[in-house]
């Protein structure tokens, strides 16, 4: 149980069915544990049988479901998001989180390369969310919350498909908020600025991108997963009912 999900309760939270994409690792894994340190009814979806495992033992001893789950085989998606449906219940919270930022030249671009980077960072969020959409209007109305970066803001070229689809995420969020309004959906985006995950340390912070954050940063210190899964905690929760169409960003002041 994180510090950030002991010390805030949200009590239209617990008992809600949650569905993560990408929660075995990194910024999905503080979610899906923020959740269940809530009490809600979690389920993540995720290819990496290994993380799986940990996120499943940071969350002991509340119950948490792992559905194995290609992101971008979308009939799996649609079938792994029946079965959430069909043991925990109608589902209240989507958070469209997974994603893939490998580095990358435009030059080295294929149509391959970029139908698999459009499957892995933007396609699936689009087809979890039409598969959610009927149950949660029928409930009345849900949350659900996107993933962005504020890497598209930045001008950032080191992965310009990963940067496109980050962008396009939030144009994405607010259409899907006009749209599902009516029936009660709100629709949001968190944008993250660096988060410290095993991940982004392990290949991409050395001395020069520790530079580049105390630079960059208003406030000092570092970004982490459980930054980012309180700001999505709020949005999920019924204290943020009128909040829709928005974007949210955490980074720590980066300019």
């Amino acid at each position: 149980m994180t510090l950030l999900a002991r010390t805030v309760r949200y009590e239209s939270l617990k008992d809600a069915v949650v569905v993560v994409s990408g929660g075995s690792s990194g910024i999905g894994r503080g979610i899906v544990t923020a959740f269940a340190a809530q009490g809600a009814r979690v389920a993540f979806l995720d290819r990496d049988h290994a993380g799986a495992a940990d996120t499943l033992a940071d969350c002991a001893p509340a119950e948490v479901a792992f559905l194995p789950c290609d992101l971008t085989d979308i009939a799996a998606l649609q079938h792994a998001l029946d079965q959430v449906t069909r043991q925990l219940g109608p589902i209240r919270v989507l958070v469209n989180n997974a994603g893939n930022d490998d580095r990358h030249s435009t030059a080295a671009i294929t149509p391959a390369y970029f139908d698999e980077r459009i499957s892995l960072n933007l396609k699936h969020y689009v087809f979890a969310a039409q598969s959610v959409q009927a149950q949660m209007a029928a409930a009345g109305g849900g949350s659900i919350v996107n993933l962005g970066s504020i890497a598209w803001k930045m001008a950032d070229g080191s992965a310009p498909l990963y940067v496109a689809c980050k962008a396009a995420i939030t144009g994405l969020t607010r259409a899907l908020a006009r749209e599902f309004g009516g029936q009660g959906t709100r629709v949001n985006t968190v944008l993250p600025g660096w988060v410290m995950t095993d991940r982004q340390r392990s290949l991409w912070v050395d001395a020069a991108a520790e530079a580049q954050i105390d630079a960059a940063q208003c406030l000092p210190g570092r970004l982490v997963e459980e930054d980012i899964a309180a700001v999505v905690l709020w949005l999920a929760s019924d204290q943020s009912r009128m909040c829709t169409a928005q974007e949210f960003t955490v980074d720590g002041g980066w300019v």
